[in-house]
């Protein structure tokens, strides 16, 4: 008995090391992962509140060289960082109200055993997928709609991801227990009044999932905009921040001041990074306050395919 003890201690003991050394390693390669993926924003962050002089020149990496506010106070006089904001925000707050209702009245039926067309319309959202129509044929079908150079051409094109709906979807089935929708039934409640006094309340953890993820898909798309709009003043902010980074300098000829298109021009690198910070400040500031919906949304939500 007391060998078998020892065997079993010295079981233990092996294991709980092996254990060890396994979180040991997974902790090294996360913290590089991390290390890898901040040390970019720290330098971005640091450049932004430097001295435009020392960015040109390089001095900057993880902390700013001479302080200054220069860059922050010349991308807030540039009159299409406000444009690109308003629009921006309008295209997310309504864009993302679009996509969660159409996704939870899409999702809520599909949960629904009793659908009749359930499995053909669920092969037929992971078809799309995979297939899609490409660039051309959606560039014509907006055109024909005559869409082109509105609102309507950045909000409907992407009005619902058919991953969205899934992972709703198999929100719903897997914690909301059918025997409370036939308890409703039988107490004469109706699939509309079910959808709104039940399945909404208890699905608040994946309504915070999609609608961070839409609001992050709104807040970041260009493409749409870059393909179906031509009037700046509907442009969001990510097309002006396209043209600066692509261009490496700001459109001076839209300034009236040329003082200020000079000192514009000079400071561009400076620039770029303010407004990168300005346009990615909105988002960091908003995801605390989901994270921990979205990490149990996501992990409910994934549990059937």
């Amino acid at each position: 008995m007391k060998q078998i003890e020892k065997f079993n201690a010295n079981k233990k003991m092996k294991k709980s090391s092996s254990d060890r050394i396994f979180l040991n390693i997974c902790t090294v390669v996360l913290a590089l992962l991390m290390l890898i993926v901040l040390i970019p924003l720290l330098n971005i962050v640091a450049s932004s509140f430097s001295d435009p002089k020392a960015v040109s020149s390089g001095k900057v990496w993880l902390f700013p060289v001479d302080f200054s506010l220069k860059s922050y106070k010349n991308v807030l006089k540039y009159d299409s960082v406000w444009l690109g904001y308003r629009n921006t925000i309008f295209y997310t707050f309504v864009g993302t109200v679009m996509n969660v209702i159409v996704t939870l009245l899409c999702a809520f039926p599909l949960s629904q055993h009793s659908f009749a067309g359930r499995k053909f319309v669920n092969k037929l959202l992971f078809f799309t997928m995979i297939f899609s129509g490409g660039m051309i044929p959606g560039y014509l079908l907006v055109k024909q709609l005559k869409m082109l150079n509105s609102i309507w051409a950045v909000l409907l094109p992407g009005l619902m991801s058919a991953y969205n709906v899934i992972i709703t979807r198999n929100y719903i089935e897997t914690n909301i227990p059918r025997e409370l929708e036939e308890a409703a039934r039988v107490d004469g409640c109706s699939p509309a009044k079910y959808f709104t006094n039940f399945v909404l309340p208890l699905s608040k953890s994946i309504i915070a999932v999609i609608t961070m993820y839409y609001a992050v898909g709104h807040w970041n798309s260009y493409f749409n905009a870059f393909l179906y709009l031509n009037d700046r003043d509907l442009y969001p902010l990510q097309l002006f921040l396209r043209d600066i980074l692509v261009n490496s300098k700001f459109d001076s000829s839209i300034i009236d001041d040329p003082e200020m298109a000079q000192v514009v021009q000079a400071q561009a690198d400076a620039l770029k990074y303010s407004i990168i910070v300005i346009a990615t400040l909105p988002l960091m500031c908003v995801y605390p306050l989901v994270q921990k919906h979205f990490v149990k949304g996501v992990m409910i939500g994934s549990v059937k395919g």
